[in-house]
């Protein structure tokens, strides 16, 4: 391990390097090699010139991705490194929201890597995992950051330059709460609060003053998006029908009031503006519904953040930040590290889309750029899994007229460079999507097939129409490469235990409603038996070991709440495959006349008119496990 000497350094940039010990290669010690480090001009320089090296930042922030550019150079006897971000502010926003909140020292880690990357910003998105005095049931059992918790956290950000931005909401979103009788007059419909209600306004005051006391930035992300059926609920009941558009921007207007007051500028995302003009479309506006002069009040001192995951088309994108700023001068993009799809990462798929979406926002002059790493339907994949993707989106931001026409993801520096920011290399790093891609071997995939073939039950079958005989020898090739990964000891490799579990469950799981159909169809009772009684408790056994694995992910960088639905979700599984190993041997022994799910004929399963699975996203689990309705 290299060590190096800082020359005449101020004490932030001293303890600043040294907190970077825990996450980059290096020491520091008065024997180790001089760097001179000084804070002046714009952007980053990092030279090495007679083996003496200097590091020139513009800011505080910018220092430990210089620290990490003259690390992953410095075997190299002469360089000089020049970058300038694209973007006032590139940032992160982490789902706190969807059960797994993140703890302290393990957000610490992440923070520092952020940092590395030379990210600005990190938003805590929290519906309701954030505490607030005044609301006891706010965030109950949810694993909720207390005010203490935040301004540590903001403590920390700080250390590195890097701005803590809250990120809340205050129209729609907050579905955990609507289960308390405490909220129910300021709840419109579904996750939607009731608007015009003095109440909800008490309850968003209380959540920005919360937010006020322990953030240090003064910028708020104040959510409002996918309010879809705001004014159809209670509000419709009270008032009668009104104009949608109208009551957004009354209810906005009410919120900006409570935001003034605590000194918050604030972003939210776009989409509501769009739906509302356009029947629920986000990506549609007809030249006429552009000229309506409802658009006239969406307020001009609140940045409109686009929100676009999907799209691998660089005039899509251009064409919607253009309409965009036909409504306002402050224009934000949120990109996805998609993460929230079930167990395994979707990072290829996020760089395919990642990348035109960038080009766009750097032509059309966009400040801000935001990757998203949400967590739906239980954030069963880890924070860390999408480290190549947010690699991805700052080597671009930083060197965005060297990179944009490279596919450096097949350069030998760039596995280098990603194995000095992480310790293990960019091409095994990105193993952590293989888990997925069972179907068909492309650029990149869009399946989460690690989940839906894991809930897959056994005797139903909804998704046996898709499984193919490759699938096994896939799950094991896979299982291999992560293993071997998972064997190297980083501080990483613990994700690829988890995932290299999954796939030796899903090596033998993955078809087994497919074995058992086809052999209870032949009334092939020997089959049968064998499967009841050899490889349901082998499935059985995998399904344990995952679920340790699985566990010791989750309480290594999560809270303990929230788990439990995944505890909940597996053991179901498990009680299910104990159920149909007791069917099974009923059956072959005469105990019951039939094996009611297997008497009925399957049906071909088709999504988008997708049927071989390979662009198949299927991320409900109770959509997953079951035709039959639950709750």
């Amino acid at each position: 391990m290299i060590s190096f000497h800082l020359l005449a350094s101020q004490t932030w940039q001293y303890e600043l390097i040294e907190e970077l010990e825990k996450t980059l290669p290096f020491t520091l010690s008065k024997e180790g090699l001089p760097v001179e480090v000084k804070q002046q001009g714009i952007g980053i320089h990092v030279t090495k010139k007679n083996d003496v090296r200097q590091i020139t930042v513009g800011n505080k922030n910018e220092l430990a991705r210089a620290w990490y550019l003259m690390l992953r150079s410095d075997s190299l006897n002469e360089y000089e490194i020049k970058e300038q971000l694209s973007f006032q502010d590139l940032g992160v926003m982490l789902d706190c929201s969807r059960n797994a909140v993140m703890k302290l020292p393990t957000l610490f880690e992440y923070i520092r890597q952020l940092a590395v990357f030379g990210y600005q910003s990190l938003q805590l998105y929290t519906e309701d995992t954030i505490k607030v005095p005044e609301e006891p049931y706010f965030g109950y059992m949810r694993g909720a950051y207390t005010k203490e918790e935040i301004k540590q956290i903001d403590t920390y950000c700080s250390f590195f330059g890097m701005e803590l931005v809250p990120c809340i909401q205050t129209l729609a979103h907050i579905n955990q709460i609507t289960r308390y009788e405490r909220y129910e007059d300021i709840i419109d419909v579904n996750d939607i609060f009731l608007v015009g209600n003095e109440k909800t306004y008490q309850l968003i005051e209380r959540i920005v003053a919360t937010a006020s006391e322990c953030f240090t930035s003064r910028r708020i992300n104040i959510g409002m998006d996918e309010a879809h059926m705001l004014g159809l609920g209670k509000y419709l009941d009270q008032h009668g029908y009104q104009n949608r558009f109208t009551i957004m921007v009354e209810h906005l207007k009410r919120v900006q009031e409570i935001l003034h007051r605590y000194g918050f500028t604030a972003m939210m995302w776009s989409d509501m503006f769009f739906r509302l003009l356009a029947n629920g479309e986000y990506y549609s506006l007809k030249e006429e519904q552009l000229n309506n002069d409802l658009l006239q009040h969406v307020p001009k001192d609140i940045e409109l953040v686009y929100w676009d995951y999907y799209s691998r088309d660089y005039e899509h994108y251009e064409q919607n930040l253009a309409t965009h700023f036909r409504i306002s001068d402050r224009i934000g993009f949120a990109a996805g590290a998609w993460k929230w799809t079930g167990f395994a990462p979707e990072n290829s798929y996020s760089q395919v889309a990642g990348l035109q979406a960038m080009k766009a926002c750097v032509e059309k002059g966009v400040k801000t750029f935001l990757v998203t790493c949400w967590g739906d339907n239980g954030a069963e994949a880890s924070a860390f899994s999408v480290l190549p993707t947010l690699f991805f989106y700052s080597e671009l931001a930083y060197g965005f007229e060297q990179l944009i026409n490279k596919d450096f993801t097949k350069e030998k520096e760039y596995n280098e460079y990603f194995k000095v920011a992480t310790g293990i290399s960019w091409t095994e790093y990105m193993l952590l999507d293989s888990p997925n891609e069972v179907f068909t071997e492309t650029d990149y995939t869009h399946s989460n097939a690690c989940k839906f073939l894991l809930y897959n039950d056994v005797l139903i079958g909804t998704f046996d129409s898709i499984v193919k005989s490759e699938i096994k020898k896939a799950y094991q090739e896979k299982k291999t490469k992560l293993a071997a990964v998972a064997e190297t000891n980083t501080r990483y490799s613990y994700l690829f235990q988890t995932l290299s579990s999954l796939c030796f469950l899903l090596e033998e799981k993955s078809d087994l409603g497919v074995q058992i159909k086809h052999a209870y169809d032949k009334k092939d009772f020997i089959r049968l038996r064998e499967i009841a009684e050899v490889k349901i408790p082998e499935v059985i056994k995998r399904l344990d070991q995952f679920k340790r694995d699985f566990r010791y992910q989750w309480h290594k960088e999560n809270k303990s709440f929230g788990f439990e639905i995944q505890l909940i979700r597996l053991g179901g599984l498990k009680e299910r495959l104990y159920y149909a190993k007791e069917q099974i041997l009923l059956w072959t022994e005469g105990g019951i006349e039939q094996i009611d799910e297997l008497e009925v004929e399957r049906l071909p399963f088709a999504y988008f008119e997708e049927d071989d699975g390979s662009k198949l996203n299927y991320n409900l689990w109770n959509v997953i496990v079951s035709p039959a309705v639950m709750g």
